[in-house]
């Protein structure tokens, strides 16, 4: 088979035989066809991500939410993966006695996200960074005996849990045609060219994953992959776009768009379901934005009007940081004592801001609720 994305290669022979897919370069050898629905994408992800960078520029605590927006996009790359964890676990003030598998995968993809995005101050996007992105990303946890930080040595698949390389669904290129395409891939990753960054990024992704260099974590370090290339490019200027909900929610659709791209050469229906995804991110993320900055003002003013001193206010602060606290913690790391905290901790409850989720007496654990449900829509 040969046609616009790549080849089959046969490697091996006999009982050992096996075809493997070898990707072309980028841009695919015959450009994409820009129809009507294509442009009309276009223009709404643009517009989208544009609104997205304006909010940005105006929301004085835009670090905050891009924090939260992190922990959320890894924990939907996450789920995508097979991990069971919730919002709440990675916002559980007592994470550090409760740590489990599934809890450390989101925290390394954390983790590896800021990692990479100061990285790229020092770094172009390149093999070394994304090597060294994985390396964090699979610290201690499932995955840490898979070469971590290593393009795989040896031939991987995908398939069904006890799959082979004889039923596999799909056999990525092997390890000479890996190399050859990932420097490919590096080449376009910097190359200047009249193709819109979105569409750009869209068959990048879709390459890196058809590539899958890394024996374990090629999902995750394909989504992060998103980010760092719109900020790269100043596409983004703030780290508050990711994708993981839309791809989890459209699973299905998600990996047969890439299966028809090496498949049939079907590149423009992958562009269209990309365009699709970072539009609806897009525009998600400014309502969500939007939503918490009102509840942010509403419920500060509200607190500001108990005139009970500044304790109160800065117990409210850290809320806005740590949605889920408990109160010794919260005590030592605001600096105030435990009894002023547990009695600030009970008038937010009395205003209904906190609610008590767990705990009887000691270490009883409070939620900022109507926070959580604005950033757990979709979780």
């Amino acid at each position: 088979m040969q046609h616009r994305a790549g080849i089959l290669k046969t490697n091996f022979s006999g009982d050992m035989q096996y075809k493997s897919f070898f990707p072309k370069p980028l841009p695919p050898d015959s450009p994409i066809e820009m129809d009507g629905d294509m442009v009309a994408l276009l223009v709404r992800a643009n517009k989208a991500i544009s609104l997205l960078n304006g909010i940005s520029e105006n929301i004085p605590n835009i670090n905050l939410f891009v924090s939260h927006y992190v922990r959320k996009e890894a924990l939907m790359s996450s789920q995508i993966e097979g991990t069971q964890a919730t919002l709440e676990d990675v916002f559980n003030p007592m994470i550090n006695e409760n740590v489990n598998q599934d809890v450390s995968d989101v925290v390394n993809y954390v983790k590896a996200v800021e990692f990479a995005l100061d990285k790229l101050n020092e770094l172009p996007l390149c093999n070394r960074l994304i090597k060294e992105t994985h390396a964090i990303l699979m610290q201690s946890v499932r995955g840490k005996d898979k070469q971590p930080g290593e393009f795989r040595k040896s031939q991987n698949w995908i398939g069904g849990e006890g799959s082979t390389l004889k039923d596999a669904r799909y056999i990525p290129p092997n390890i000479v045609d890996m190399d050859v395409a990932l420097g490919d891939l590096e080449q376009y990753l910097n190359e200047n060219e009249e193709l819109d960054y979105l569409i750009k990024i869209a068959l990048i992704h879709y390459q890196f994953e058809t590539i899958h260099p890394f024996l374990d974590g090629n999902g995750r370090i394909g989504r992060v992959l998103i980010t760092l290339y719109l900020m790269q490019n100043k596409v983004l200027n703030s780290p508050a776009l990711y994708i993981s909900y839309f791809l989890k929610k459209n699973r299905v659709e998600y990996y047969d768009r890439m299966t028809e791209v090496r498949n049939k050469g079907h590149y423009e229906q992958w562009i269209k379901f990309f365009l699709s995804a970072i539009a609806e991110t897009a525009e998600d993320a400014v309502e969500k934005i939007k939503a918490l900055s009102a509840l942010i003002e509403t419920d500060k003013k509200r607190v500001a009007e108990l005139k009970t001193g500044r304790a109160i206010l800065k117990v409210y602060e850290y809320l806005l940081s740590n949605p889920i606290i408990e109160i010794q913690k919260t005590a030592d790391s605001i600096g105030v004592t435990f009894k002023t905290t547990g009695d600030c901790v009970k008038r937010l409850c009395d205003l209904e801001i906190l609610e008590q989720t767990s705990g009887k007496q000691r270490y009883r654990i409070f939620s900022y609720k109507e926070y959580l449900d604005i950033l757990k829509d979709g979780c």
